[in-house]
């Protein structure tokens, strides 16, 4: 179909990396950034939704990726964001992006990028490879937490000091059992035993789990709530330094560098999750999301 086609059905086609735009010219009235350009999976997407300049935006806009409804939240006045997290256990490709506001509609294509993990093995000693109902009860409840009110600012905060031993996304093979590959949902750093853990960001303690109460996999754990469906955990601590419900700043001691739980030696497992889902933290440490 050739340009002078695309103008005679009245459609009107803009692509740019990683987005593509269908829309009628009519229906402009609403602008939607997507960034980054290049998403991969594991990516955190940040969908922003404005109204044209003069334009006013009467109530929070619709936002859908392949038909499921992500919560918005308003960033600035007349600006609202959704947070899409991708996960290892996705396929890459086309996803459909529906935004819906002032009664306008804008039907997007997104695309995310393929990227390669690696395969690790893993063995754990017997006993220290299953977790308990108890423990994947309270780690499932606060990931479930959703706070409107952002808490964090800028990008991220590195949580120790040590060399990080393990990526995002390596598949891994427990004692051998290759029926049923996980993928590791964080960033391990080897700091030694002791060494202080830090939040990543400011925000409000929501868990606080301790192997001597069943926490086999985890271990001693911190998980902190952000805001806005976005959420740290820290792993496999020594020591914890916080209380269930206390606000934590950026930067601030929360434990120390343990071996406890599901661990080969001392090192700080950091997770990093978006709407319930194990995101690369990595690019909340880089660029951080405003």
């Amino acid at each position: 179909m050739n340009h002078q086609n695309i103008r005679l059905l009245g459609i009107l086609v803009l692509s740019i990396t990683g987005i593509s735009f269908l829309s009628s010219p009519s229906s402009q009235a609403l602008e939607v950034a997507v960034s980054p350009k290049k998403p991969r999976i594991g990516d955190t997407l940040a969908i922003t939704v404005t109204p044209d300049p003069g334009e006013q935006l009467t109530q929070a806009p619709t936002v859908k990726v392949a038909g499921k409804k992500l919560p918005t939240y308003a960033i600035a006045p007349n600006r609202w964001r959704a947070l899409l997290p991708t996960i290892p256990l996705e396929k890459h490709g086309r996803r459909s992006l529906v935004v819906t506001g002032n009664q306008q509609t804008r039907n997007m294509v997104l695309w995310i990028g393929n990227r390669w993990f690696r395969t690790q093995s893993i063995w754990l000693p017997s006993g220290n490879s299953s977790g308990t109902d108890f423990e994947f009860d309270r780690v499932d409840a606060f990931k479930a937490i959703v706070s409107p009110k952002k808490l964090w600012s800028g990008p991220f905060r590195r949580p120790n000091s040590g060399p990080l031993t393990a990526g995002y996304g390596i598949k891994r093979i427990y004692n051998g059992d290759y029926s049923d590959p996980d993928y590791h949902r964080g960033l391990d750093y080897a700091g030694w035993g002791g060494s202080p853990v830090k939040a990543a960001a400011a925000g409000q303690v929501r868990l606080v789990g301790r192997e001597s109460q069943g926490f086999r996999i985890h271990g001693n754990v911190v998980g902190i709530d952000h805001g806005q469906g976005v959420n740290t955990v820290y792993l496999h601590l020594r020591q914890i330094n916080v209380k269930d419900g206390q606000m934590v700043r950026a930067g601030q001691i929360i434990g120390t560098v343990g071996s406890t739980g599901a661990s080969t030696g001392p090192h700080l497992h950091f997770g990093l999750n978006v709407n319930g889902k194990a995101v690369d933290p990595t690019p909340w440490l880089k660029w951080g999301f405003k």
